[in-house]
């Protein structure tokens, strides 16, 4: 494959996350990854500074889509009918591979600790960029920082269902988020 061939980035996460999985994620060098991608040591550093990066791709594609829908919400929206928006914004960002890769991914994450802290780090990041969002449209702190974090559990249980979903179900990953965030709500109000 030649090194200027288009999709390196796609192949470069692929080819890690195969590997993570396949002889774990210490034991996997940039040069294996690089290699089982069809570029080079160089291609990868040109789009990734280092291997535990390769599973945060796109997170600040994520934050960036989660805030343009939250800033883009009605002016009479509550916080979390803004989230809704932020979820539904950030969910036009995943495709058919973040689909096929995802129980793959959660697979290596799991085996790994570095990755765990990492995966960790990616959910505070993604909460702080909906608080401020929200902080933005005049929603009160504490309030903002709630409702973003409820933003980023529907995120993750709405992603888990969606990617364990039967893959001829054609639904949006929206679908699965707006729906996780209404379940949040509802057992948010029980809380009395």
């Amino acid at each position: 494959m030649g090194r200027w061939e288009p999709g390196a980035r796609e192949r470069l996460v692929v080819a890690a996350v195969d590997l993570f999985i396949e002889q774990g994620y210490d034991a996997t060098t940039v040069a294996q990854i690089a290699e089982r991608a069809g570029v080079t040591k160089s291609t990868f550093f040109r789009h990734f500074p280092d291997k535990r990066e390769l599973l945060v791709a796109g997170q600040e594609t994520l934050s960036r889509l989660l805030a343009e829908g939250i800033a883009e919400a009605p002016a009479n929206a509550s916080p979390l009918e803004a989230v809704a928006a932020g979820l539904g914004r950030a969910s036009t960002a995943m495709g058919p591979l973040n689909r096929e890769l995802a129980p793959r991914l959660t697979a290596a994450v799991a085996a790994s600790a570095e990755l765990q802290e990492r995966d960790a780090l990616k959910s505070v990041s993604l909460a702080a960029a909906m608080t401020a969002a929200l902080v933005e449209r005049g929603v009160p702190e504490s309030t903002a920082a709630i409702a973003g974090e409820l933003g980023v559990l529907a995120f993750k249980r709405g992603y888990a269902e969606w990617s364990g979903s039967n893959g001829d179900d054609k639904a949006e990953l929206a679908r699965y988020t707006l729906a996780a965030l209404d379940e949040l709500r509802a057992a948010s109000a029980s809380l009395g």
